[in-house]
């Protein structure tokens, strides 16, 4: 068994008051996790109002697995908000 884990870092201009990043996160977390059935969650720049840190976790029977959740969380990330993916960073444990 493996670990799947994933940290996003997005950037959010428009954004001006840590209410309406908050909306934005758990939109983008609810949808991640509903959808895949992973652990998501914000996990850095918390009092920050445009940077946006997620990361989430998934188990996994095998790596090439793995490898195929990561490629379809990051293309949803990317379609599913309106903010810049600035970072990704993939890890398999």
């Amino acid at each position: 068994m493996f670990i799947a884990a994933m940290t996003f870092r997005l950037y959010a201009p428009w954004v001006h008051s840590l209410k309406e990043k908050r909306m934005i996160v758990k939109s983008l977390v609810s949808r991640l996790q509903n959808h895949f059935h992973i652990s998501a969650a914000e996990t850095d720049e918390q009092d920050s109002h445009q940077i946006i840190v997620i990361s989430t976790a998934a188990i996994v029977p095998h790596n090439a697995l793995a490898n195929s959740l990561m490629d379809e969380i990051s293309l949803f990330v990317s379609q599913n908000t309106d903010a810049e993916v600035v970072d990704e960073i993939r890890e398999i444990r």
